[in-house]
């Protein structure tokens, strides 16, 4: 996608600059240009969540649970344009945003930023199960070379790639993940659906009963934490917004209606943006789950430990045939690793603002910015391979990320709320409809959530 208006090398894109002022495309095509953080928000939702977890739940319940992923898919947008809506009014990170929101403060930054940051340390063990996966593919293309020593070229890769990377290079490398596998796992489900030992109409009718599942509730839970946008995705999507330019497009707000009508169009860009990304990841979600449901279930297969990626395998091979298996193995490549980039990226631009409002840097000291990114890549990608040796279990790996992810959306769900209603200026404040659609997400995420957490917790307690 275009990232035009252009910006110099080293330009401060957190700071506000009177020649980036652009007014806001009008048309279809000329908004489709400008989308982007989407993108690379999809890049890393359809991995871990939809690869790993989404199809474990199906193969461990049925279709029974279709109904919690596409909940979670359509609900939590209303947070995100929040979120974005927020920070293209007031040129804010997504991080200095929820740093207002009341409660105890610990070395100047308050709860919320604290929750986000211990949950990213747990999603960790999701990256590092994704090293895995992919470690485990390169084996068997070239089994010379040993699984760990495939995650040490890895984990080079990586750094090769992230330190230094700007917005540009990320959005590329994003879409091209996303458009990889995502057309291709749907064409196998649209095959499956034509196969009756698989799929059949009053299936699709009971996964979406509402029933919960007794067996696998935990992966349910961990499955709406981390399908769609996870906590993760909704706290770092507003840096991918500020990236963009999307608030430097509209200017510094100065309350005048030129200022107000460019903050609605980009805000009405980036809803576009957000739309474009649900129907990738809704499309990749329900393709995963029903191949799950219809051919791992049915064949009583559930991917457990280090046989995670043959057993997944089976959604390619017993739909479109044996000769599928390299595309699977391409694919799975395409899908885990695009996630351990498109995450990593985003999660250091985050501890990097987080290290600005501990008071290691000036917010307009963007050398020092990207400094404590790198920094905080090295970190996010050293500690999951790390758990990765230690645990060897991608399955429970992603499962430990997901519930951290799942604890954390109601918290984010209260600051969306916080934000809309106390920090935003009124003159960008959403309409009616919008308003309502936010306060039934929230509530939809804090029942879910809590419903969810508290049985599991009490029959933990009663065993």
């Amino acid at each position: 996608m275009s990232d035009t208006p252009s910006a110099a090398p080293l330009r401060n894109p957190y700071e506000f600059q009177a020649d980036e002022v652009t007014e806001p495309p009008r048309k279809l095509g000329g908004i489709l240009r400008q989308i982007g953080p989407g993108l690379i928000l999809s890049a890393s939702i359809v991995g871990s969540g939809e690869l790993i977890a989404t199809t474990t739940l199906g193969a461990e319940v049925g279709y029974i649970a279709l109904w919690i992923i596409m909940l979670s898919c359509i609900i939590k947008p209303a947070v995100q344009s929040e979120f974005g809506r927020y920070v293209i009014a007031t040129g804010q990170t997504g991080g200095e945003g929820l740093n207002q929101v009341p409660g105890p403060r610990f070395g100047g930054v308050n709860w919320v930023v604290w929750a986000w940051a211990i949950m990213t340390f747990l999603t960790f063990f999701q990256i590092g199960a994704m090293f895995g996966g992919v470690a485990w593919v390169l084996n068997r293309v070239i089994p010379v070379i040993p699984i760990n020593a495939w995650v040490i070229v890895l984990l080079g890769v990586s750094l090769a790639i992230l330190l230094g990377g700007a917005y540009g290079r990320i959005e590329k490398l994003a879409t091209i993940k996303v458009c990889l596998f995502t057309m291709l796992t749907f064409l196998c489900a649209i095959i499956m659906m034509r196969q009756p030992d698989s799929f059949s109409w009053a299936d699709l009718q009971a996964g979406f009963a509402f029933d919960l599942p007794k067996d696998g509730l935990i992966t349910a839970i961990a499955v709406f934490g981390i399908t769609g946008v996870g906590a993760s995705e909704l706290f770092m999507y507003p840096y991918w917004c500020v990236e963009k330019g999307y608030a430097r497009y509209a200017g510094k707000s100065d309350g005048s209606p030129g200022w107000q009508a460019r903050a609605r169009g980009w805000i009405r860009v980036m809803n576009v943006d957000i739309l474009a990304s649900m129907v990738i990841y809704c499309v990749a979600t329900a393709a995963f789950y029903m191949l799950g449901a219809g051919v791992l279930n049915r064949a009583g297969l559930v991917p457990k430990g280090m046989d995670m990626i043959p057993v997944l395998s089976n959604m390619y091979t017993q739909t479109l045939g044996q000769w599928s298996l390299p595309l699977f193995y391409v694919g799975a490549i395409a899908t885990l690793y695009g996630t351990i980039f498109a995450a990593t990226a985003g999660n250091c631009r985050a501890f990097a603002d987080m290290a600005g409002l501990l008071g290691a840097f000036k917010r307009d000291d963007y050398a020092r910015r990207v400094v404590y990114r790198n920094r905080f890549i090295w970190m996010a990608l050293i500690v999951p391979v790390v758990f990765f040796f230690v645990f060897q279990s991608p399955i429970n790996m992603v499962k430990a990320g997901g519930v951290a992810q799942a604890a954390m959306l109601p918290i984010l769900a209260i600051g969306a709320l916080y934000l809309r209603h106390k920090r935003l200026p009124g003159s960008v404040a959403p309409n009616l409809l919008s308003t309502v659609l936010l306060w039934i997400a929230a509530l939809t995420i804090i029942v879910v959530v809590g419903y969810s957490l508290g049985r599991e917790a009490l029959v933990a307690l009663l065993r």
